[in-house]
């Protein structure tokens, strides 16, 4: 049975929906390809983070071309028991070949599709599922109609065999949306939510407060805003419940009975102030929205920003984002002349971009520009 999903339902994947939309048009008219000699790409791997709607595309795109839609975990056919997972791939493809045109979704392919031990001795279970997984892809010819799609968040640990063409032969990349992106997902969750003003006002707002933020996130903030408005007794969900909602999925839930004594207040006072003022004076550093000391989760306080979108950093920008990270710390050296726990993820924050500046950036003046990878771990596995 197709699913009822549609491209309608997916919002800021424009570019990935233009790029899918191929197949549907195969699905739907095939003849129109064939004719011409032309072979349509048998597999699409849809490669992106968590959240950013890659079962949902797929489930589209099988609601789009209203043909029937074959879903499946990678860790499925993963079993204890020898002979299982392979036939188990067999007893799929087998079922979207006599319900053709149909779509073969494999969700988390990594966990079957993981790259081959190179000894050539292991008789793993997982290798024999992958073996056989390529053998009924590759068996395919363009008459069949099955089309096969695969999500997954670690592309790189993947088989190359499985990216070859004539199997997953298109990489479709689904990024987190940008603020035009945000502001359509917010669209479609906040339709069916019981706002006090109209759907634009918050959709806006809210794309331009929570950058980085990808489809599932969205969603949280949409339903944890319905549900403070639920428990405070509102009849309408206002902006100041999303303002709340955003807090709780950013930091986490706010520690109404952790009591810190007057020394630890001022501590996070002025910590919390030393990156809004350093942020302030800084040419780069993104724009301040909110300051807090209120523990959430983990946080005894935090500085929430809202960053510029950009696809690449210069130096004057890294070392600015820096400078505003570590302000906490030098607020609290020049305010009490001592140094607390308070700055450790700011220091890890801190060290993960110089680190990243001399050995993957070529950034450093005494070593050059040269890239050092990070060492490839083997899969004992």
């Amino acid at each position: 049975m197709a699913p009822k999903t549609k491209f309608a339902d997916v919002a800021g994947l424009n570019e990935a929906k233009e790029e899918i939309m191929e197949f549907v048009k195969f699905l739907k008219s095939p003849q129109k390809y064939t004719a011409l000699g032309a072979k349509i790409p048998k597999g699409a791997m849809l490669v992106g983070p968590p959240g950013t709607g890659k079962t949902l595309l797929a489930k589209a795109t099988a609601g789009e071309a209203g043909v029937p839609f074959f879903s499946i975990s990678g860790s499925d056919f993963v079993e204890l028991f020898a002979g299982v997972g392979p036939a188990r791939v067999r007893d799929l493809f087998a079922q979207a070949r006599q319900k053709a045109p149909a779509i073969i979704f494999i969700d988390e392919i990594d966990a079957v599709g993981r790259k081959r031990s190179k000894s050539g001795f292991n008789n793993d279970e997982r290798e024999n599922t992958l073996n056989q997984m390529l053998v009924e892809m590759d068996g395919f010819n363009t008459t069949t109609g099955v089309v096969v799609m695969a999500g997954t968040n670690r592309p790189d640990v993947l088989d190359p065999a499985l990216l070859r063409p004539g199997r997953f032969d298109r990489m479709i990349s689904i990024d987190p949306p940008d603020i035009k992106g945000r502001i359509e997902i917010y669209r479609v969750h906040l339709k069916s939510l019981k706002l006090e003003q109209p759907v634009d006002y918050y959709a806006e707002r809210l794309a331009q407060m929570t950058p980085g933020f990808v489809g599932a996130d969205i969603a949280n903030v949409c339903n944890e805003a319905a549900l403070i408005a639920a428990r405070e007794g509102n009849k309408h969900i206002t902006l100041e419940h999303f303002d709340k909602a955003v807090d709780r999925v950013i930091a986490g839930l706010e520690k109404k009975n952790r009591v810190l004594n007057p020394k630890e207040k001022e501590t996070v006072a002025y910590h919390e102030a030393g990156h809004a003022v350093v942020g302030w004076f800084l040419k780069h550093a993104d724009p301040l929205l909110k300051v807090t000391i209120i523990p959430r989760g983990r946080a005894l306080g935090f500085a929430q920003y809202t960053p510029t979108e950009r696809y690449l950093y210069s130096k004057d920008q890294l070392l600015d984002i820096m400078c505003k990270t570590l302000g906490g710390r030098c607020a609290e050296l020049l305010t009490f002349n001592r140094i607390s726990t308070g700055a450790q993820d700011d220091l890890e924050k801190v060290t993960s971009m110089a680190y990243n500046q001399i050995t993957k950036w070529g950034m450093s003046n005494k070593i050059g520009p040269i890239a050092f990878p990070e060492p490839e771990e083997e899969n004992p596995l």
